[in-house]
């Protein structure tokens, strides 16, 4: 009969737990190397990012075969990044769409389109919806946020004043009611503040002007859909304020574009985006905001509302076996209240109807006023929105040139407005 020495025992012991050890690692490595990693490119600023890598965080201990690997930047300087990552076709596996290139990176085939990723969950979202986010009938990108053009204003300064601001119902809530009222505000209250911020840089409320001119920012064909008389009215009704010491001027609010953050307690309104009073309200919060639909103006046509829907898409040139984990990673950001509840929600109220409505049980007073106003503001007609044509990446900064030059009084309104359009579809032109 054959027997085992003691030492031998040891040795083969010794073998067997090595082997088993080796093994373990073999496993466990087999199993890292299952993990599927999907990089995800955003834009935004310190706390945006702090507060996506914690929801990215729970995904991942959701999705424990998913790593997500953040490419967060500055909004210029991600789309520094991706016009280097495009021709290297080194582009993240989902990825924000900065405004201006939505067209510029369709055209160069840069999204995966969603219509062929079975496991993206567009339950919540009815036809039309759908057919909204369509881009040339493609449904290639996905919004994940709305907002729409306001007038913000602080209703304790409001109160402390005496005033009343009309409903966005009332017939006299139109612009020139509104700006006889910032006029009067700024001659009578306590507390010496004007009406406004000086903000004919706003770009959703100058679209919003110009929808109710029966205009557009943009045109289907891909070029600038606004005439310099239009164009001419909006920075008009502008400097009749700045003149009247209803606005601020440009010197006293550092440029075009305020810095909410130094002047928020000096005026009592602004003109923008409905989801800015999510931050900005956080940074004066003795005060309550209140926001309304933009004012209108006689002969405005049905259908002149929009939303503005930023969006995420998949890239063309994902791997296929990444295609699924992308897909729970979208879904994620778009249809899961959690991630919103961690997120926040600075950049707009929830596309999804669903999580629009389930965050009204967590929001803010001030997140509540956005959300009760985007409701409003979805159910309402809304006449075809074109994205921004190739090109058109340096319209603001041509519009805030023209606005310097009228304040500083170096060119006329209608000077400045047509060099504007001309120097906007010049730009458009040569990215034909």
């Amino acid at each position: 009969m054959y027997r085992t020495s003691r030492r031998g025992l040891i040795k083969s012991t010794a073998a067997l737990t090595l082997g088993a050890a080796a093994l373990n690692r073999s496993v466990s490595h087999s199993s890292a190397q299952e993990k599927t990693t999907i990089r995800y490119g955003w834009w935004g600023g310190a706390e945006r990012q702090a507060n996506y890598t914690r929801a990215l965080e729970a995904f991942e201990a959701q999705n424990p075969d998913i790593d997500v690997e953040p490419e967060p930047a500055e909004y210029a300087a991600f789309q520094e990044r991706m016009t280097t990552q495009i021709p290297a076709g080194n582009v993240a596996e989902l990825f924000w769409i900065a405004s201006p290139q939505v067209l510029t990176y369709a055209a160069n085939d840069l999204y995966r389109p969603l219509d062929t990723v079975p496991t993206l969950d567009l339950s919540d979202y009815d036809a039309a919806l759908l057919d909204s986010f369509r881009l040339s009938g493609n449904l290639n990108t996905m919004p994940f946020a709305i907002f729409a053009p306001v007038f913000r204003f602080n209703e304790t300064f409001a109160t402390e004043a005496g005033l009343t601001v009309p409903d966005a119902s009332s017939p006299d809530w139109t612009w020139d009611a509104l700006a006889q009222l910032l006029i009067d505000y700024s001659a009578n209250n306590p507390s010496g503040r004007r009406g406004t911020a000086y903000n004919a840089h706003a770009d959703l409320p100058f679209e919003a002007w110009l929808r109710q001119r029966g205009e557009q920012l943009w045109t289907e064909e891909g070029t600038a859909g606004f005439t310099v008389d239009s164009v001419a009215a909006w920075f008009d009704w502008w400097e009749n304020l700045r003149r009247a010491g209803a606005a601020l001027s440009l010197s006293e609010q550092d440029g075009p574009s305020a810095d909410w953050q130094l002047i928020g307690d000096t005026v009592l309104a602004n003109m923008g985006n409905s989801n800015h009073i999510v931050d900005d309200s956080r940074s004066f919060p003795d005060y309550t905001f209140r926001q309304r639909a933009m004012p209108l103006m006689p002969g405005a046509p049905e259908g002149h509302k929009y939303l503005y829907t930023p969006r995420i898409a998949m890239y063309q040139g994902i791997e296929e076996n990444k295609v699924e984990a992308a897909a729970r990673l979208m879904n994620y950001n778009v249809n899961n209240t959690e991630f919103v509840r961690t997120t926040g929600m600075s950049l707009g109220a929830p596309v999804n109807p669903r999580v629009r409505q389930e965050m009204l049980a967590f929001a803010s007073p001030a997140e509540t006023e956005m959300l009760t106003f985007v409701e409003a503001e979805t159910a309402a007609t809304r006449n075809p929105r074109f994205e921004a044509p190739p090109g058109s990446n340096t319209w603001r900064d041509v519009m805030a040139l023209a606005i310097e030059e009228i304040a500083n009084e170096q060119s006329t309104v209608m000077e400045a407005a047509q060099r504007m359009i001309d120097d906007i579809n010049a730009e458009i032109e040569r990215a034909r």
